[in-house]
């Protein structure tokens, strides 16, 4: 019998019939064991999370990391993992997953340099202290989401990098454009515009699309940093 693919885009849960999946001493393989270890972690999140932190950590370094809509906190600490001087993270979620504390609970055991530096907020972004100095991240903001992120990431001068999904015209500013491009695009065009506008440097990515279809990630500073 063929076996099936293994899917980075599953929401199929990792447990420990995956630990042959990730055999290697490599940093990814690490957290994929790790990750089996929990249980709990839907296997489309691992991917998601390390190709965004990998991407993002190439360009920005240090800082607190402020993951918004963070869910179980993965991204977060992948970034303190990818780069061990950013001091802290902090997880923002209105609804956390009840999962998150096991999350980081096999993660501090593999690595416990993290323990005490990631902190979990149940909030949201409205009424978020963001400084200067922090990277700003989030991975699948819904919608109107990104747009607030964006939003408080300039008011504050801070790094950002978002990966948008459930782009609603309803909701969203396509900005005219849909004579042109799909709507989802046409928005994400109107996002770079605006960071442009307001003086930061955008870097355009994708993730593998095997991941998700909505890869698009915006990576943001202001000019001054970079």
């Amino acid at each position: 019998m063929t076996r099936p693919r293994f899917s980075p885009s599953s929401r199929a849960r990792l447990t420990y019939h995956d630990l042959g999946r990730f055999p290697g001493t490599s940093l990814f393989d690490r957290v994929g064991r790790a990750l089996c270890e929990a249980g709990c972690l839907p296997r489309k999140e691992l991917y998601e999370a390390w190709e965004v932190a990998r991407r993002t950590r190439r360009v920005f370094r240090g800082g607190r990391v402020v993951d918004i809509a963070g869910g179980h906190g993965l991204l977060a600490h992948l970034m303190l993992l990818l780069d061990d001087t950013s001091p802290t993270a902090l997880v923002v979620d209105p609804a956390p997953p009840a999962s998150a504390d096991r999350i980081q609970r096999v993660l501090v055991q593999t690595w416990p340099k993290l323990d005490g530096r990631v902190t979990y907020i149940k909030g949201r972004v409205d009424a978020l202290q963001i400084s200067r100095d922090d990277v700003v991240v989030s991975c699948h903001a819904c919608g109107a989401l990104t747009d607030r992120i964006i939003e408080r990431a300039i008011a504050s001068g801070a790094r950002l990098a978002v990966l948008p999904c459930c782009h609603d015209e309803a909701t969203c500013d396509a900005g005219d454009l849909t004579g042109w491009m799909d709507a989802a695009l046409a928005i994400d065009a109107v996002r770079v515009s605006r960071l442009n506008s307001h003086g930061y440097h955008v870097r355009t990515q994708t993730i593998p699309a095997e991941i998700t279809p909505k890869n698009r990630l915006i990576l943001a500073e202001p000019r001054a940093h970079a």
